[in-house]
């Protein structure tokens, strides 16, 4: 039987991926259950089975075929090798691994052929940037990228569970746990990540890092700010896009409706376009608000909305064992 560990079971994404797991009938395996040390002992419920959590210890000594990280980065540079060391693939949502050269940077609908039986750690991208590679891959393969410039405005999810009680503690009026340097019910601003020496953020790096490595373009143009907002259905994003080959609107919706994991939402006359409401739960990435840029040639202005809890992380993470598992990479 195949034994699949989640890391951080306890966390927003990992209470995600035990609900994808269970969406997407992993039904036949040994799950193993981690989280840190007060969790351990607790229980939770997979297919109506009570199943105890364990120590990360613990977990590494079962050997799993799979074990799927979502406990933060220094958890993830510390254990993910000795996961590793037991000849088990390691998917690990931090940022820890992926920047590293080799390490693949997956989003399964776009590169999924860079893992092999010998990339034993295995990087989840940032959950902004998977939207916005499934929404940019299929036109850069035929029109080819040469700037982006990006607006994000990020769900409180991306933060944690911090971050989501401090919002419901402003709205209801109470003293309230601050994630955030400032109120975020009824406001918004201009941070995400920590600010680096160039006056971005680590949240607009991990845009224009990840992106070029994911599209294995490396000459591609990026400028992004990270916006955070009080929502809690998923993240959105305002890119404009501009192509060294021009394009025809009709054309780049057909290739949208032929895309695998890409819902277009796109009728202006009807007030159809994506938004949180309209992807919170859902795995699809939703595009709409395709108009061309009228001050610069061969450029597009999109509009792009995901779950950020999911494709933005647990389900691409599962999308990746799936992977593994179709292609008889782990065999149990």
């Amino acid at each position: 039987m195949l034994k699949i560990a989640v890391v951080g079971i306890t966390g927003l994404v990992g209470s995600v991926m035990l609900k994808v797991l269970e969406e997407r009938n992993f039904n036949e395996i040994e799950l193993i259950p981690v989280a840190s040390a007060k969790s351990v002992g607790k229980e939770i419920t997979y297919f109506g089975k009570k199943i105890k959590i364990v120590s990360v210890e613990t977990a590494i000594e079962l050997c799993p075929d799979i074990a799927i990280f979502s406990a933060g980065s220094e958890a993830s540079l510390a254990f993910a090798p000795k996961f590793a060391e037991k000849s088990c693939f390691v998917i690990d949502n931090s940022s820890a691994w992926r920047m590293n050269k080799k390490v693949p940077l997956v989003v399964p609908e776009i590169n999924a052929k860079e893992i092999t039986d010998k990339t034993k750690i295995i990087a989840n991208p940032n959950c902004s940037t998977i939207q916005m590679v499934m929404a940019l891959a299929p036109l850069h393969n035929k029109y080819q990228l040469k700037r982006l410039v990006i607006s994000t405005y990020q769900s409180v999810t991306g933060t944690g569970v911090k971050a989501v009680k401090q919002l419901e503690d402003e709205e209801n009026h109470q003293l309230a746990y601050k994630a955030y340097p400032y109120q975020i019910h009824r406001n918004l601003f201009p941070h995400g990540g920590s600010f680096l020496a160039n006056g971005y953020t680590s949240e607009e790096e991990k845009l224009v890092n990840e992106t070029r490595k994911i599209l294995s373009d490396y000459k591609i143009n990026i400028s992004a700010t990270v916006v955070r907002v009080p929502v809690t259905g998923g993240h959105s994003m305002a890119v404009n896009a501009e192509f060294y080959i021009n394009f025809k609107l009709n054309t780049v919706r057909n290739i949208y409706n032929e895309s695998p994991g890409i819902t277009l939402y796109d009728d202006v006359n009807n007030n159809i376009y994506p938004m949180p409401l309209i992807s919170e739960g859902k795995d699809d990435v939703f595009v709409g608000r395709l108009r061309r840029d009228d001050g610069n040639p061969n450029t597009l202005n999109m509009w792009i909305v995901a779950d950020n809890l999911r494709k933005g992380a647990a389900t691409n993470a599962i999308q990746i064992a799936e992977y593994l598992i179709r292609n008889k990479l782990v065999k149990g």
